[in-house]
């Protein structure tokens, strides 16, 4: 079965985890749903992730991370896809977006690779937002 989104699906994949308190989900793997994970490590959403080669299609799997406590609560609060197929979402270096006055994160697809929107910021480089991760 083709998703149309890879990566809306891939956001949805792990807002369903959390809230069933998975500790690990598990998806088709691509450079671009690569990035996304290797962005939730660096940014602390996510305990890690990894690539396990299989057949037909190698695996990306996600340790979910969740804060201590009964019952655990998940560090990722919310996820929101941003650029759809239907309506791509471009914006400029200097309109980067602030998600959630600066506690949440948004990924973008620059020419410099997939960065935050901090990151983003530092380099000077727009693109296309995909998504939104508090």
């Amino acid at each position: 079965m083709s998703v149309s989104d890879p990566i809306a699906d891939m956001l949805t994949r792990i807002r369903n985890a959390t809230m069933a308190q998975h500790a690990q989900v598990t998806m088709p793997t691509s450079r671009m749903r690569e990035a996304i994970a290797r962005i939730l490590k660096e940014e602390g959403f996510i305990e890690g992730y990894e690539v396990i080669p299989s057949r037909p299609v190698p695996v990306l799997r996600l340790k979910l991370k969740y804060a201590p406590g009964k019952p655990p609560v998940s560090v990722i609060k919310g996820l929101k896809r941003v650029s759809k197929p239907g309506r791509r979402v471009y914006v400029g270096h200097d309109n980067l977006p602030w998600v959630r006055a600066g506690l949440g994160i948004a990924i973008i697809s620059t020419s410099k690779g997939v960065l935050t929107d901090r990151q983003a910021r530092r380099l000077g480089v727009g693109g296309e937002v995909l998504c939104y991760v508090w």
